[in-house]
């Protein structure tokens, strides 16, 4: 997703510096005209404004408050943007500590694929500084086909976790339709292609269900995220005291498919935990 989001920007004549954890996937960007950093201080000290895409919370603590980190870079007037889907809580430590350094923070996780990052086609939602928001503007046209600005720090994230639980839930039970389905000796090309009229779920189904029948899964979000997004709208589930049965079910599948070793593959391939 990150050097989808930092291709964009260099397409659109943006000034790109840019640093990863793994030195190829730096210089695929940097191949494209970017600069290179030796580290996220680095980064952070060479631009107004800085961009962090990683998979996970713990990955986000590590590249903000680890050696050579974010906060190191951070200087009065900085702005530090985490696209990341993180829980609530990372992210307002992770502003706490920005702002403290005189620093500006926004949290801005994305709705979207693989591809719609390389299209700039994303859905960004934002929480935070609103002069940073307005100050990203430039650079969120380029990324995406919509951004909108939620409020204070949490509501964007919590947003996102609200909407991966949708994303994830259908993806999963689109699997166990299709694996009944197929049990059956029903013909599941024909029941796709009822699918994805238009009328249900169209375009999700559609992708999602073709990898199904075809038994080939192009990553646009690999399970392990989808299963971490799911463990993330749990616990928010438990903070507020709601209860998400369909999401524990659903939860329970992802991880299944995880321990099959699917877990660096399109989340699709849970279908495989249904189907076996």
């Amino acid at each position: 997703m990150g050097m989808g989001m930092a291709s964009t920007l260099l397409t659109s004549r943006h000034n790109v510096t840019v640093w990863n954890r793994t030195e190829d996937k730096t210089n695929s960007v940097v191949s494209q005209g970017a600069t290179k950093a030796l580290s996220a201080a680095e980064v952070v000290q060479m631009s107004d404004i800085t961009f962090c895409c990683v998979s996970d919370p713990e990955a986000t603590r590590d590249v903000v408050f680890g050696l050579g980190g974010v906060l190191e870079g951070i200087r009065p007037g900085k702005g530090f943007i985490c696209t990341s889907t993180v829980d609530a809580e990372t992210s307002r430590d992770v502003s706490e500590a920005v702002t403290a350094r005189g620093g500006r923070y926004l949290e801005a996780p994305v709705l979207g694929s693989k591809k719609q990052a390389i299209d700039g086609t994303l859905i960004i939602l934002t929480a935070g500084d609103k002069s940073l928001f307005d100050d990203c503007e430039s650079c969120f046209n380029a990324m995406s086909k919509k951004f909108v600005h939620l409020g204070e720090v949490g509501t964007a994230i919590q947003m996102k976790i609200a909407m991966n639980l949708l994303f994830g839930s259908v993806t999963a039970s689109l699997s166990e339709t299709m694996a009944l389905a197929d049990r059956a000796g029903l013909d599941c090309g024909v029941m796709l292609n009822i699918l994805t009229t238009g009328l249900i779920l169209d375009p999700m189904v559609k992708s999602k269900g073709k990898a199904m029948l075809d038994d080939d899964y192009p990553i646009t979000s690999c399970l392990k995220n989808a299963q971490k997004d799911m463990r993330l709208a749990l616990a928010m589930g438990d903070e507020y005291s709601q209860p998400l049965p369909v999401a524990a079910a659903v939860n329970e599948m992802y991880k299944k498919a995880k321990s099959m070793g699917y877990g660096e593959d399109d989340m699709s391939t849970v279908y495989k935990a249904y189907s076996q």
